[in-house]
């Protein structure tokens, strides 16, 4: 958790978390999704995730959702968007829904109106679908698609097979080295958002994003990738 005294101003204004619908076995989990919270609060960011009220998703967005943001000695209430498919409703959401939450068709939808809405993502653990939405945002990255750091909580080294992984990816030829620094890691949220303020995107992108026409991100021919 922050220490309680009010953070320099921050880069960015909105991050997009995804993380798990479930709490998992452990209570480091859900320590660490608190201790998130709380850090978004004391930089005054704003929270985007995909809905629900269970789980880590829970924990995080009631947690942004109750906290004061008290940044520059001015004060302001953060405020939590969730988007979240009509046929996920009933499964994710239990008791009364947390912030504002916006319906969409599908998940494709989902997906892009969430990093549309951010400026930074940030993956807390969770199960195929939050690896997926992680690992779509690190794609849509080295495609040149959007210029948004990513950010790795690897909470107790729930990642580091993932991060295994992709140094095996590296090494084998498919991964290209550079594309291997696409996103941050670190064990806390501190930790982890001071990298993600001074990250500088260092890989070349296979486009830049003027040649993209990703109409559902608000992106199109012109538009810059960090808008």
């Amino acid at each position: 958790m922050g220490d309680g005294a009010a953070a320099a101003p921050s880069r960015f204004r909105t991050i997009c978390v995804f993380c798990g619908s479930s709490a998992g076995r452990r209570k480091v989990f859900g320590d660490a999704a608190l201790e998130l919270g709380h850090e978004l609060v004391r930089r005054g960011i704003n929270l985007v995730y995909g809905g629900g009220s269970i789980g880590l998703m829970g924990v995080i967005a009631q947690t942004v959702h109750d906290g004061g943001c008290l940044v520059l000695g001015w004060c302001f209430v953060c405020f939590v968007h969730s988007v979240i498919p009509k046929a996920l409703m009933a499964i994710e959401i239990s008791g009364e829904s947390v912030g504002e939450v916006k319906v969409v068709a599908d998940m494709h939808e989902r997906k892009a109106e969430m990093a549309r809405q951010s400026e930074a993502f940030i993956a807390l653990p969770g199960g195929y679908g939050t690896m997926e939405e992680l690992l779509e945002m690190i794609t849509w990255s080295q495609l040149g698609i959007h210029d948004k750091p990513v950010g790795l909580l690897n909470v107790d080294g729930y990642y580091d097979p993932l991060l295994a992984l992709f140094d095996k990816g590296a090494t084998e030829g498919f991964i290209n080295p550079d594309c291997r620094q696409i996103f941050v890691s670190a064990p806390t949220a501190n930790e982890l958002l001071t990298k993600m303020e001074q990250y500088t995107r260092l890989h070349k992108e296979v486009a830049p994003a003027t040649s993209w026409e990703i109409s559902e991100l608000g992106y199109g021919k012109g538009a810059p990738s960090g808008s």
